[in-house]
């Protein structure tokens, strides 16, 4: 969006050089008091000297003045330090230092429509004085709610286009759990989008908060231990099935012993308790034929 701020280039002068010519004007002042008795000429120039002590502004680094004559915007001041500029000009003052916000947890529904609680932690700073100020109600406070009022709209909208990992979606598919970064360049996207109409830049915006809502995050807990309980068993399943191989090939390598597929079967029925088992298995001795 463009930036509506121009800089200020009407009359400015350094402070200390004003107060020198406030102290020569306040002499001469005294002077046609006490020597010359002149005191019309004395008391026009004590207001002239009263309407210049009231254009003196000290700045600070990150801060600017938004200045306007009479209703219309002059300019932004950023000059740092103690200067004098145009009394008339009404003096608007803006920060433009980084400022932080941390959003609490809202619960929203993800793609799929599973109820979750999602957070963020916002960086922002005001780029254009000029919307800042005349397209938005000014004020700390007024900023602070605005960007906390848009920043909600924004989680929401992008939590809402993502599932909340892959238990339900296509495991090729970017969701909050996994996007990472993906996701909170998107977010950063559109919060830009809606705080820059204020003038407002985001600097960084990051999820930092994200789980289930209580209502089903114990449901969702005991699938997410299935899925790992039968991952597991995928895995040892896999294992047993090679090892048993390697014994079978080694014992016919090595004419260890000769078995019919009878008892190639009872032997890997056995092989594959022992190795799948959660518990160890008990041995039996054979004493037969």
């Amino acid at each position: 969006m463009e930036n509506n701020e121009y800089p200020y280039k009407g009359l400015s002068i350094n402070g200390f050089i004003m107060l020198f010519f406030q102290l020569l004007l306040a002499l001469l002042i005294m002077a046609l008091i006490l020597i010359l008795g002149w005191i019309v000429p004395a008391a026009i120039l004590s207001l002239i000297w009263v309407f210049l002590s009231s254009g003196y502004i000290k700045q600070e680094p990150n801060e600017s003045r938004v200045l306007v004559f009479f209703g219309k915007y002059s300019g932004t001041y950023r000059k740092v330090g103690f200067n004098w500029i145009n009394p008339l000009l009404t003096k608007k003052r803006i920060s433009l230092r980084i400022r932080n916000l941390d959003v609490e947890p809202i619960k929203v529904n993800d793609k799929v429509g599973n109820p979750i609680l999602i957070g963020l932690v916002l960086v922002w700073k005001i780029n254009d004085t000029y919307r800042a100020v005349f397209d938005l109600d000014s004020g700390s406070a007024t900023y602070q709610s605005f960007v906390a009022i848009q920043s909600d709209a924004a989680l929401r909208e992008v939590a809402g286009k993502y599932a909340y990992d892959n238990e339900s979606s296509h495991a090729e598919e970017l969701t909050l759990r996994s996007g990472g970064e993906e996701i909170n360049e998107e977010l950063e996207r559109k919060l830009n989008e809606r705080l820059a109409m204020a003038g407002i830049e985001v600097v960084e915006a990051r999820i930092n908060y994200l789980a289930y809502a209580p209502e089903i995050a114990a449901v969702m807990l005991r699938r997410q231990q299935a899925s790992a309980i039968i991952s597991a068993r995928e895995k040892i399943v896999e294992g047993a099935v090679t090892m048993v191989k390697l014994a079978l090939d080694r014992l016919d390598e090595e004419n260890v012993v000769k078995l019919d597929n009878e008892r190639k079967a009872t032997m890997i029925g056995n092989l594959l308790v022992v190795l799948c088992a959660d518990e160890a298995a008990q041995p039996v001795v054979n004493a037969g034929n």
